[in-house]
């Protein structure tokens, strides 16, 4: 396709320009041109991601409007009383919740929040779902991520390709900011500033270097607000964090669990990664990295999420086996109430279960992370007609350690 733009503007002619003029030895014109020329051949090959970057001034939308028309940033109203009621009446809510989740809009309370109260990653995570959702054959987005923290726009620009690849839709980013470029991995560039166009070929995502450690019960407040469920943790739960870039960006939460047969269970009750960082996988590669450390040592490691998104992840996962399906939350009834809150459910909430299988780090690195876990006894401590579960030492915490992993 030849470009061959020009936009020309009436120029003022009242006393301050004239002034400027002056001040700054301002050539007096009557109108600005601006010209665009050169080959942009993006019908010659067939693409998902497209990405036109420069900074600002360079004529970037200009070339966006001329190339895609009125597919660039049509307008959204958002006036509902949570943002999931924004989106187009003709979607079912798995659809709503599969693209929120999809970009990394995973903190389920703000779904139920205005658009107006969302903090700006939230708005522009929330505003890239209903447009991918209710978008045509091709979305092209204007200012993508310029409004946002850097680590949010990388993370976002990864899971949009990633979303957008799958369903075999077009995306086209328009941005200020080159750094999105190993994240959102486009199929070809264009740089107005000089009219250079490129392909590229699709590379992996740069790594990240990840530290998963004990953290103490403290670290929780930090991550509560965002956790699907109620925002208490148990005081005996046993804390881990994963730091990605130096920063702390997933929490979990490991309780024992009694067990009338065998004494080897440890259950993750929380498991909680801070919205920024939502999007890149962090929270099942924490579950990964401690049913690895916890295996190595013996104990079997269960995870019991009622989270719908959750449960897909694991279920594809060749790290965990399912041992118990989750009851149809669309069943629960008056009838039901009593199976649910029995077999299958966990506080009241239907969950399915799952056990850690993969693979094993080595003991002494397990110890570090996890810290000295005492064997479970064999046999239960009678108090008169009640018993109570072998003590494990899990929640004491006496040594410290980390383990380094790749994300």
């Amino acid at each position: 396709m030849r470009v061959d733009l020009t936009v020309s503007t009436p120029l003022s002619a009242s006393t301050r320009t004239r002034q400027l003029e002056g001040m700054f030895d301002v050539p007096r014109a009557e109108k600005a041109t601006l010209r665009w020329r050169g080959e942009v051949p993006i019908e010659t090959r067939d693409w998902s991601i497209g990405l036109i970057v420069g900074p600002s001034g360079s004529g970037k939308t200009q070339l966006a409007r001329h190339l895609f028309g009125d597919d660039v940033d049509p307008p959204l109203a958002w006036r509902a009383a949570s943002v999931i009621d924004d989106f187009a009446a003709r979607f079912l809510m798995d659809e709503v919740a599969g693209v929120c989740q999809a970009v990394g809009f995973n903190t389920i309370p703000a779904w139920l929040r205005p658009y107006a109260v969302l903090s700006r990653g939230e708005q522009f995570r929330v505003d890239l779902a209903r447009r991918l959702l209710e978008g045509g054959a091709l979305v092209v987005v204007d200012e993508f991520s310029s409004v946002v923290d850097r680590q949010v726009a990388k993370i976002a620009a990864h899971a949009v390709q990633q979303w957008v690849r799958a369903r075999q839709r077009r995306f086209v980013a328009v941005s200020c900011h080159e750094d999105v470029i190993d994240w959102l991995q486009p199929d070809w560039v264009l740089e107005p500033a000089g009219m250079r166009f490129a392909w590229r070929t699709l590379q992996r995502r740069p790594e990240l270097a990840c530290v998963v450690a004990r953290v103490p019960i403290a670290a929780w407040d930090r991550f509560a607000p965002f956790h699907y469920l109620t925002a208490h943790l148990h005081k005996a739960a046993r804390c881990f964090g994963l730091w990605c870039d130096g920063r702390l960006a997933a929490f979990a939460g490991v309780l024992y669990r009694t067990h009338p047969r065998v004494q080897d269970i440890v259950g993750v009750s929380r498991v909680v990664t801070l919205p920024d960082w939502q999007g890149l996988g962090l929270g099942p590669r924490l579950l990964d990295t401690l049913g690895s450390c916890y295996r190595a040592l013996g104990w079997r490691l269960h995870m019991y999420p009622s989270h719908p998104h959750l449960i897909r992840v694991l279920d594809r996962s060749p790290n965990w086996t399912l041992v118990r399906q989750p009851e149809s939350v669309r069943n629960v009834t008056s009838a039901t109430s009593r199976t649910l809150s029995g077999k299958g459910a966990y506080g009241g909430r239907t969950c399915a279960v799952f056990h850690y299988v993969g693979p094993c780090v080595e003991k002494p690195v397990a110890d570090r992370v996890l810290g000295d876990v005492y064997p479970p006894r064999k046999i239960a401590v009678a108090i008169g007609n009640k018993r109570r579960p072998p003590r494990t030492g899990i929640g004491v915490r006496k040594r410290r350690g980390r383990v380094t992993i790749h994300a």
